[in-house]
């Protein structure tokens, strides 16, 4: 039977199949290859409409205009809408856990260098427990550095603003590591290993391997100080280590040539004597030669002051004609007064110059200032010392007493000098087996010579021109600054013109202040001078203490007041029983000179003034004057203070 709501009703199996094929877009298995065309004009049948028997079968519509209906979206499209999606949702998800690995290990880095920076506030407090700390602190900092190997953390470097943060933090540590782990616990390690060889010879492989490495971190710790995207915390712990790495990689650079691991040197140790200050610190007395082969040190020679010629006439070295006028040819031709000048490089060629012409022709590649105070500092680290010449202990608490004083009351230096300079030498070589077998504590070792070069009493040049300018600029080489960048420096330096020891018993007082306004600065300088000893105590004094010239009735004491460059001296004035002002028209060093003599008789006071004044910008004041026995008082006080 038929039923009559069946499309397909009355049609044969082949116009069936022809009619499914068109709804499908299919041509059945039998049908021509080419279909029938409908006419222009012929009407589509409605949905549900028979198909007469003939009729040419339905062509597949064409898809409805843009808004006129909707289509179905392809399988491949709906599979990348489906695909990139879940990429977008992945990406967000590694992205938050990147962002939540990269903020722990943050915090574990910032835990490690704060224990780290614990331990070392420790150490400075307690110098004693370096040792036992170091392993300890190795571990934070190295635990710290291991950031470096955190794909993570190195992949992070290269995102615009926060990479330049991360990376700060990863060389920064990595730098702490190294300092600790690769340089400080090896070299302390070695120093304490036995054997025959010398400090320096067991540290030189020490410093060898760990310099390249240095050198890499410090170039690239560089690169991140300089970029404007570190925020506070991590700008501060790169510009502290940063600073202490661009020391750090030249010193590692030049040391292992100055301790003759590419060949020997000769190095002249250079005794000064506060007791009759001479510019820099004091007279040159007693000096050493010290020979450096890969480390090994040994003094090979030894002079005293007397055996240098006071008669043979000025050494040949060059030297302004501006030096000459202040100095006056005691600069060249008296050993003893060498330092008067305030530029260590002067000093040192004229000394290496008076001991190839009177002692020997060895050659010299540098020469070594140091005086009694800084030997005071040194035995702090070293402990005390037995002179086996005299018998004598000498400790941090007397060495300054000892040198400086007891030595002219116990020998008459006058009729055995010789005596006096033995003990000098006995001195220098007892100190000097110290320091070369490493008998010493190294934090206070550091800190004591750091106070001496601070303060001018322990000075360095090299006539080797790599490492002559790596220390020029630092406070070691005895060389004034030359610019106003970072302080307008003052320099005040004092030279005994009596022929005596009397500034064991010198007190001193500088006061420095500047003066800003829209156009430059003003400083004004007042040094006082008080011989703090008593008429009665001063005739008691050792004839070779008290002036060859005028006894203890009174005592000639030069001050050079050297102001800051781009300045001149514009006023001086002087207040005392006899203070003349010699000159104020010298410049010396690129810089105005004022210069005066005091005469003070003991217990007498005597002050003299200089004003200085320049067009530009300045930096902060600062002083820089000669060491002396009793410490300097006084203040520096920079525009505002």
């Amino acid at each position: 039977m038929t039923n009559r709501n069946d499309p397909t009703a009355g049609l044969t199996r082949k116009q069936i199949r022809e009619l499914r094929a068109a709804g499908t877009g299919e041509q059945p298995a039998d049908a021509p290859t080419t279909a029938l065309p409908l006419a222009d004009d012929a009407p589509t049948p409605a949905m549900g409409t028979p198909v007469q028997p003939g009729s040419p079968a339905v062509p597949p519509q064409d898809p409805p205009a843009a808004g006129g209906g909707s289509a179905e979206v392809p399988p491949e499209k709906r599979w990348t809408k489906r695909h990139t999606k879940r990429a977008i949702i992945i990406a967000i998800i590694v992205l938050v856990v990147c962002t939540a690995w990269l903020g722990i290990r943050a915090l574990m880095v910032k835990h490690d260098v704060e224990a780290a920076q614990r331990i070392v506030t420790h150490v400075q407090e307690e110098p004693d427990t370096l040792r036992g700390a170091l392993p300890v602190l190795g571990d934070y900092v190295g635990s710290a550095a291991g950031v470096r190997w955190d794909p993570v953390w190195r992949l992070a470097e290269f995102v615009p603003w926060a990479g330049t943060n991360l990376k700060g933090v990863r060389l920064s540590a990595e730098s702490l590591d190294v300092a600790v782990n690769d340089l400080a616990v090896p070299a302390l390690d070695a120093m304490d290993s036995g054997g025959d060889e010398s400090v320096l010879q067991k540290i030189l492989p020490v410093l060898d391997n760990v310099q390249p490495r240095v050198e890499k971190l410090a170039n690239g710790l560089e690169k991140v100080a300089d970029s404007d995207s570190l925020i506070g915390p991590v700008r501060d712990g790169v510009d502290t280590v940063n600073g202490v790495m661009q020391s750090a990689a030249p010193a590692l650079g030049v040391a292992p040539g100055l301790l003759g691991a590419d060949g020997a040197k000769n190095y002249l140790l250079v005794f000064m004597n506060n007791a009759e200050s001479v510019g820099l610190a004091g007279s040159a007395a007693s000096q050493t030669l010290v020979h450096v082969d890969n480390g090994n040190l040994e003094i090979t020679a030894q002079a005293g002051s007397g055996e240098f010629s006071e008669t043979a006439g000025p050494v040949d070295v060059e030297v302004p004609q501006s030096a000459l006028d202040l100095y006056t040819s005691f600069l060249v031709d008296h050993v003893n007064t060498t330092a008067s000048r305030p530029d260590f490089p002067t000093m040192a060629s004229l000394n290496k110059a008076f001991w190839n012409r009177d002692i020997g022709d060895q050659q010299i590649d540098g020469v070594v200032g140091i005086d009694p105070i800084a030997l005071g500092f040194i035995l702090e680290a070293t402990g005390p010392i037995n002179i086996e010449a005299t018998g004598d202990t000498m400790s941090a608490d007397n060495a300054v007493q000892l040198l400086l004083s007891d030595v002219y009351s116990r020998w008459n230096a006058y009729e055995t000098p010789e005596i006096v300079d033995e003990f000098f030498a006995g001195v220098a070589t007892q100190v000097f087996d110290k320091i070369a077998t490493a008998d010493f504590n190294m934090m206070g070792m550091v800190s004591s010579l750091q106070r001496g070069i601070d303060q001018g009493s322990i000075l360095f040049h090299s006539f080797d021109d790599e490492t002559q300018n790596f220390i020029a600029d630092e406070r070691v080489s005895g060389i004034l600054p030359t610019d106003n960048e970072e302080t307008s420096t003052v320099g005040v330096y004092f030279r005994d013109e009596s022929a005596s020891k009397i500034d064991y018993y010198m007190r001193s007082n500088i006061d420095v202040t500047q003066t800003c306004s829209d156009g430059g600065s003003t400083f004004d300088v007042q040094t006082t001078l008080h011989l703090d000893i008593d008429p009665a105590a001063a005739e008691a004094l050792p004839d070779y203490v008290k002036s060859a010239n005028w006894g203890a009735s009174q005592f000639r004491t030069a001050v050079y007041v050297y102001g800051p460059p781009g300045t001149t001296l514009d006023e001086v004035s002087v207040e005392g029983r006899e203070v003349e002002v010699k000159s104020e028209d010298i410049d010396d060093l690129g810089r105005p000179v004022a210069f005066f003599w005091t005469y003070l008789a003991p217990g007498e006071l005597a002050t003299v003034n200089a004003s200085f004044s320049g067009d530009g910008e300045f930096g902060p004041a600062a002083l820089w004057s000669t060491p002396m026995v009793n410490a300097t008082t006084g203040t520096v006080a920079a525009c505002g203070e």
